[in-house]
């Protein structure tokens, strides 16, 4: 009877019939309230209702009745989509005791592993599901993602391959295909790109192989094409968008109006831990640090991190949609910072193995919450990285961050991109003056002309000793899951500096835009202040 009602559920979820099998499997765990596997379809079924934390409730039930793969595997994951990160991973372990034996269950825990940032953990799940089910593309797709943040490339491109025979028109295989290596002539995907694109009409799908196409052309030697075709699928994406400018402003005017009572905020008990916040633009070179310092032996990556912006809104306790808004600013800027470090320290914990005294959170967003951060963890260390303002704003607009992330929506648009980059420069400016020394602003350029120097720099700022091995850092198997994969896994390099001037004519509207605004785009930024090492810089 049980096994009956289990299989009619099951049915009525696969063909989307959600509120049906709701309704049975709630009748049935009323029926027989021991019955773990009516709490665990009645939670997977109100998950896809949307009530996660009823969801979470109901599934909490099913484990406490029966500690079965499937059921833990499924509560780590609705455990991520609320940010209870700890309580994840611990409902992942308890999964690893007896796996799941049905192939989602195994891309779940994959899914989830990849989530908390162990994307070595997370590839034999993938690869189990893909073996249990070799059709489904999903499964496929997420397998060679893994094996791409592992710097597997060869097995990448030939899960991708493999995938695309399955799917020809499988947008996100394309994409990730194209990242995965310089193209070249004989070697590329450009005629498929173009044909498959010239028949997609999904607005993802277009952006998605849009993305690809450019990238590819551009390492085929033609940047002015591949930018016209990036011009026109940031132009059609943008138009999708309800983004506004001004929403952006709103958040930096209120950082910058909370500070005087942030600076002013009790600090009670405040944790002695000091973590190392990479800060920035995105892609001015927060990866690459992040290499370097991952290189150090006493220090390992935790990835970017949404932690702090998560323990400030859970100070602020405002009910906004948004994580970070006005309303959460203000709100937080007079809450217990001592609270919101140490807070911030336990949902760090997850992402990182502990087997290091030193951790890198590298998510660039940080740079709005240094004034917090430089309270909250008094002994923690900032490094903001600096790049030309013009190579900053081309780098975004090439760059398609995660689509469903409205942190990113002023990347499609390079005016909307310049007018981010002044106030991130006024921000910087700010914490400049009120936080003198808490933050390092390390010149992109100048670590890739003068490597070894600026690297004691940096070494010594966070209060480590000199290694040889981060000067190495290409050599570094630890896995990278952000756009820049591909580049710090080889030395440095000059190849991105001053490549805006391939497009002077079209970023000249962005360029009179910072200088009507007092930021010079020729030299490096009159901001950046060399003072020398007082680390011995070894020879």
């Amino acid at each position: 009877m049980e096994a009956t009602r289990a299989t009619a559920i099951r049915a009525a979820l696969a063909r989307g019939d959600n509120e049906g099998a709701l309704a049975a499997a709630t009748r049935w765990r009323t029926e027989v309230p021991d019955a773990a596997e009516a709490h665990f379809l009645a939670g997977i079924s109100a998950a896809e209702l949307g009530k996660i934390r009823i969801a979470i409730d109901l599934i909490e039930t099913a484990v406490a009745l029966d500690g079965h793969g499937e059921y833990q595997a499924q509560l780590a994951r609705l455990y991520t989509l609320v940010r209870r990160d700890a309580d994840a991973a611990s409902a992942l372990a308890a999964a690893e005791l007896s796996p799941p034996t049905d192939p989602l269950g195994r891309d779940t825990m994959g899914c989830v592993y990849a989530r908390l940032g162990d994307h070595a953990a997370s590839l034999p799940h993938f690869s189990e599901a893909v073996r249990r089910a070799p059709a489904n593309t999903a499964f496929r797709y997420n397998q060679a993602a893994a094996l791409s943040f592992l710097g597997r490339q060869g097995e990448a491109e030939q899960a991708l391959e493999d995938l695309l025979a399955l799917n020809p028109t499988d947008a996100r295989a394309h994409h990730l295909l194209a990242g995965l290596r310089r193209q070249t002539p004989d070697r590329n995907h450009v005629d498929r790109l173009s044909a498959v694109r010239k028949t997609t009409r999904s607005p993802h799908d277009r952006l998605l192989l849009g993305y690809a196409l450019a990238k590819e052309i551009d390492d085929l030697a033609d940047p002015h094409a591949a930018f016209a075709i990036l011009t026109e699928t940031n132009a059609e994406h943008r138009a999708t968008l309800p983004y506004r400018f001004a929403d952006d402003a709103a958040n930096f005017d209120a950082v910058e109006a909370c500070w005087p009572t942030i600076a002013k905020a009790r600090v009670a008990n405040p944790s002695p831990a000091s973590p190392i916040f990479i800060v920035g633009m995105p892609r001015t070179g927060t990866t690459l640090v992040d290499r370097i310092l991952s290189s150090h032996p006493e220090v390992e990556s935790a990835g970017e991190l949404q932690s702090m912006p998560l323990a400030v809104k859970a100070a602020a306790e405002t009910r906004s949609r948004t994580v970070l808004d006005p309303e959460t600013i203000r709100a937080a800027a007079s809450a217990n910072l001592g609270a919101i470090g140490r807070d911030y320290l336990a949902r760090a914990a997850s992402h990182a193995s502990g087997t290091k005294p030193r951790v890198v959170d590298k998510f660039p967003g940080n740079f709005l919450y240094v004034g917090v951060i430089a309270r909250a963890l008094p002994n923690a260390k900032i490094v903001c990285l600096r790049r030309n303002p013009m190579d900053t704003i081309l780098a975004n607009f090439r760059n398609l961050f995660a689509i469903g992330s409205r942190y990113y929506d002023y990347s499609y648009d390079l005016l909307d991109i310049a007018a981010y980059y002044q106030r991130f420069d006024r921000m910087m400016a700010l914490w400049r003056e009120v936080l003198p020394g808490r933050v390092l602003e390390l010149q992109y350029e100048t670590l890739v002309d003068n490597q070894r120097e600026e690297t004691a720099r940096l070494l010594n700022h966070c209060g480590l000793e000199w290694s040889d091995a981060c000067l190495d850092f290409h050599t570094n198997t630890a896995p990278v899951s952000t756009p820049s994969a591909a580049q710090v896994r080889r030395p440095l390099y000059r190849d991105s500096i001053d490549r805006w001037r391939l497009h002077a004519d079209a970023l000249a509207p962005a360029r009179d835009f910072l200088e009507r605004h007092g930021i010079t785009v020729d030299l490096p930024p009159a901001y950046v202040i060399r003072t020398p090492a007082t680390q011995a810089v070894p020879s």
